[in-house]
Formats: C-alpha cells, sequence, structure tokens
C-alpha cells in the first residue's frame, strides 16, 4: 500500500513538460516545485531539458528585433498567435 501511495506521488516526465515554464518562473506551489525537484534528482533527462529551457530563455533574452530575419518574425508572429487562439 504504502509503495503505490509513493508511486501516485512522484512525477511523470510528461508531466515536467507541462511543469516547467511555472517552475522555471518561481509559479508552482509548494509542493509541486518539491516534487519536481525531487524529479530531477533521479532524472537526468529532465535534468538536461531544464538546463535547455533556461538556457533558450537566456539567450532569446539577447536578441533584438532586428537580429531576426522578415522570415524568423512571421514564423514568431504565427506561434504567438496560435498560442493566444488556443488560449482563449
Amino acid at each position: 500500500m504504502r509503495f503505490l501511495r509513493r508511486r501516485r506521488e512522484e512525477i511523470a516526465c510528461r508531466q515536467v513538460v507541462e511543469l516547467i515554464s511555472d517552475y522555471i518562473e518561481g509559479e508552482l506551489p509548494r509542493v509541486q516545485r518539491l516534487r519536481l525537484e525531487a524529479h530531477f534528482a533521479g532524472c537526468e533527462h529532465c535534468t538536461e531539458y531544464l538546463a535547455q529551457m533556461r538556457e533558450t530563455i537566456r539567450l532569446t533574452g539577447t536578441l533584438a528585433v532586428e537580429d531576426l530575419t522578415p522570415h524568423m518574425r512571421e514564423d514568431l508572429l504565427g506561434v504567438y498567435r496560435r498560442w493566444l487562439a488556443e488560449s482563449r
């Protein structure tokens, strides 16, 4: 019985993908943050994913509009518009 309870408390890799932005932004409730950090401690793939996301955020924060080609701007605007439409 104790084993079953522990398994329900563990977080799966696919859940990491869903929670990573809130984790990076410090928006997760304490219990979820601790569960996620426990997962990172035992999963090198998700730890690498976290590092990649942090690096992506850092690098994109250094971009200026002038750094993007017109095609890149259109692609990014398209992604943003789709995200906006889905979030409504």
